[in-house]
C-alpha cells in the first residue's frame, strides 16, 4: 500500500496539493527517446505509488510530455488529483516540415514554437494544452521561461506582454474557477528577485536556484516568497541529475555537464551521507521541503524504478545530526531550514 503525502496550500487559493508530485519534463525527451510504453509505465508507477500531483509543459517535447501525461491521467477520477501545465509559448506546423528538426529535444513532436506572453496568447495556448491532454480541466498555469537567457533582446517587451496584457487573461481563468492558481517558473536566482514580482502570484515553480547544492536566494528572492504569501514549488530538487546519480563523469547539473566545482560539493556531501547512512537522493528531496515557502516537489523520472526510488528518498528516516554536520563543514548554508 502506498503512503499518503502530507498536503500543503498554494498561497491564499483554495488548492492544496501533495508535498511531492511527478515532473514530465523527460517524458518530452530530452536527454534519450522514450518509448510509448516506457511513458505508460512510468505515469502508472507514479500513480500506483500514491503521487497525485503532476506537472507538464506544452515545450516538454513540443508537446509529445502533454500528450503522454493526459493519456495516462485521463481515465483516473479527475477529482483525485492536481494537474498543472504552463503558459508563454504557442505551438505551431513548422515553417518546413519536411526538414524540421528540435534543437532542444533530442525526440519530441515535430512542432516549432513561438514565444507568446500576451492574452490572446495565454489564452490559446491554454487551449492547445487542454486538447493535448485530453482533459478539460487544468488547476494551474504556469508563466513559463520568462527570462533574459531564454528571451534575449525580446526579454523587455515579453516582460511588458505579461503584466499588461497576458496577466489579465491568467486572473480571468482565475476567477471564472478555469483554474485555481496563477504561478511562475524560475529558472534563476535573479529571476526569482526581479521577474517574479512583476506580477501578482500564488506560487513560483523553481527549477534550479534553491537545491541541497545551492541556496543563494534563502535571504532574498526566497524569504520574499514567504512575505509576500507566494509558495514555491520546486521543480528540480535533484539538480537536474546530479543529486540522484552522485558525482561522476556523466553527472548533469543544471542541464548540463557538472563542473569540477559542483562535483567537488557533492563528493563532500556523499562523504556526510557515508557517515550517516544517508543516501544522497534523500538527502536532495527532503531538504527543499523544510523552507516555510515550499509546499512540493516534483521530481522527474523516466522509468518506474526512478519513481518509486524517488518516493522511498521521500519517506527515508535522516538523522538530525547529518543536517548539522552539513552546516558545519559549511555545504549548506548555516541559516537553512533543515527537517
Amino acid at each position: 500500500m502506498s503512503k499518503e503525502f502530507e498536503r500543503r496550500r498554494v498561497g491564499k487559493t483554495s488548492l492544496t496539493v501533495p508535498t511531492f508530485g511527478y515532473g514530465s519534463a523527460h517524458l518530452g525527451e530530452l536527454y534519450n527517446l522514450v518509448t510509448e510504453e516506457e511513458s505508460k509505465a512510468t505515469i502508472d508507477a507514479a500513480w500506483n505509488a500514491g503521487v497525485r500531483l503532476y506537472d507538464t509543459a506544452p515545450w516538454y517535447g513540443l508537446g509529445l510530455s502533454e500528450h503522454r501525461l493526459g493519456f495516462g491521467l485521463r481515465h483516473r477520477p479527475r477529482n483525485e488529483y492536481q494537474l498543472v501545465t504552463k503558459v508563454g509559448r504557442v505551438l505551431e506546423r513548422p515553417f518546413d516540415p519536411a526538414t524540421f528538426k528540435s534543437e532542444m529535444w533530442l525526440g519530441g513532436l515535430p512542432f516549432q514554437h513561438r514565444y507568446d506572453y500576451t492574452y490572446d496568447g495565454v489564452m490559446r495556448s491554454y487551449e492547445q494544452s487542454m486538447m493535448r491532454l485530453g482533459l478539460n480541466t487544468i488547476d494551474a498555469l504556469v508563466i513559463h521561461d520568462l527570462d533574459a537567457a531564454y528571451q534575449g533582446p525580446d526579454f523587455g517587451y515579453r516582460k511588458k506582454d505579461l503584466a499588461h496584457s497576458g496577466i489579465k487573461a491568467l486572473e480571468e481563468l482565475k476567477r471564472w474557477g478555469d483554474i485555481k492558481a496563477i504561478g511562475m517558473g524560475i529558472n534563476t536566482t535573479e529571476a526569482l528577485e526581479t521577474v517574479a514580482p512583476i506580477v501578482d502570484l500564488d506560487f513560483v515553480l523553481v527549477a534550479m536556484p534553491y537545491t541541497l547544492l545551492d541556496q543563494g536566494p534563502l535571504h532574498t528572492g526566497m524569504a520574499d516568497c514567504v512575505k509576500r504569501g507566494v509558495s514555491v514549488i520546486i521543480g528540480s530538487p535533484l539538480a537536474s541529475g546530479i543529486l540522484a546519480t552522485g558525482s561522476g563523469s556523466t553527472s548533469k547539473y543544471g542541464y548540463a555537464n557538472a563542473s569540477e566545482e559542483i562535483q567537488k560539493k557533492v563528493r563532500g556531501i556523499e562523504e556526510v551521507c557515508r557517515t550517516h547512512d544517508v543516501k544522497l537522493p534523500a538527502a536532495a528531496l527532503q531538504f527543499v521541503l523544510a523552507h516555510p515557502a515550499v509546499v512540493s516537489e516534483i521530481p522527474g523520472a523516466v522509468k518506474p524504478s526512478e519513481v518509486e526510488a524517488n518516493v522511498a528518498s521521500h519517506h527515508a528516516p535522516i538523522p538530525r545530526a547529518f543536517w548539522a554536520e552539513l552546516k558545519e563543514k559549511a555545504l549548506i548554508d548555516k541559516d537553512a531550514p533543515t527537517p
